[in-house]
């Protein structure tokens, strides 16, 4: 089955991130590469602003071990992306999270996809259960 686009209903928290000049290629629209970015951006300010990292500090960090992008419509410069989160999947030390994509005051997303991340401490780079406070917070944004 083909996956659809969702409507905004479907995400739990929303980030505006606007897109840039440079974020377009050769046809005319935001680059596929450039989706990664915004999910890694949506997926990070989420866990700063929740205190559930601190950049150069965190003692747990998140590696990504996988991700996917379905793609509906194009994005353009200058289009404002609102980034749509989600949880999907909380296990004990990796999270599952789904983002939308969506292009202005569009009602369904025009890119889809999906991070895995799994959390290691940060020196060691050996999986770290995730703590109460994060599993919390993360619960959330499950549904």
């Amino acid at each position: 089955m083909r996956p659809a686009p969702e409507p905004r209903s479907a995400y739990k928290h929303f980030q505006a991130m606007p897109t840039r000049w440079a974020d377009n290629d050769v046809y005319g629209h935001v680059n596929n590469s450039v989706y990664y970015f915004f999910f890694d951006t949506l997926i990070n300010e989420w866990l700063i602003n929740q205190g559930l990292l601190e950049i150069g500090k965190s003692e747990t960090v998140g590696l990504v071990v996988g991700t996917s992008c379905n793609f509906f419509a194009p994005i353009t410069f200058p289009d404002v992306i609102y980034g749509g989160l989600r949880v999907a999947k909380i296990g004990s030390s990796s999270v599952t999270y789904e983002i939308g994509l969506f292009k202005n005051d569009e009602a369904e997303c025009a890119a889809k996809g999906h991070f895995v991340h799994v959390y290691v401490n940060e020196k060691t780079r050996r999986p770290a259960k995730l703590s109460d406070d994060m599993r919390r917070k993360l619960e959330a944004l499950t549904g």
